[in-house]
């Protein structure tokens, strides 16, 4: 399989991915990716992102440059993160969701599949939701 891929951006700068040795991802020069995360074959982490240890980054999905997704975070398949956008430590998303530029989702939060997270938007946890239990 080959390790890295090449990428023409729309104002002509060449990016190259390379492959996460867990999961194989795609991960941008400048990206910073923990040995421990998971990014799965076919997700792209642009330059400038995070995803940080325990993470896991399913398949299809992309987080664009600046956004950070933090430590434990799950996210299922064909999940967007916008530019600058942070996912909160622990926090689950389903398929399919899309998390706005400059948004901001508590740690622990749950968001259901296919929710779309306004540009800028804060999503704070209230309460628990039934598959999650209190300690």
């Amino acid at each position: 399989m080959k390790r890295y891929e090449e990428l023409e951006t729309e104002d002509g700068k060449v990016v190259r991915y390379q492959r996460h040795e867990n999961g194989g991802g795609l991960v941008a020069k400048g990206a910073r990716v923990h040995d421990s995360a998971f990014v799965a074959d076919s997700a792209w982490v642009d330059p400038g992102a995070v995803v940080e240890a325990g993470a896991s980054v399913g398949r299809f999905c992309w987080i664009e440059p600046g956004a950070v997704v933090s430590e434990r975070a799950r996210l299922g398949s064909h999940v967007h993160v916008g530019r600058d956008a942070v996912v909160g430590r622990g926090a689950r998303l389903g398929a399919r969701v899309e998390v706005g530029a400059g948004a901001h989702l508590d740690p622990a939060l749950v968001v259901e599949p296919e929710a779309r997270i306004a540009d800028g938007a804060h999503v704070e946890r209230t309460g628990f939701p039934p598959h999650v239990l209190a300690a």
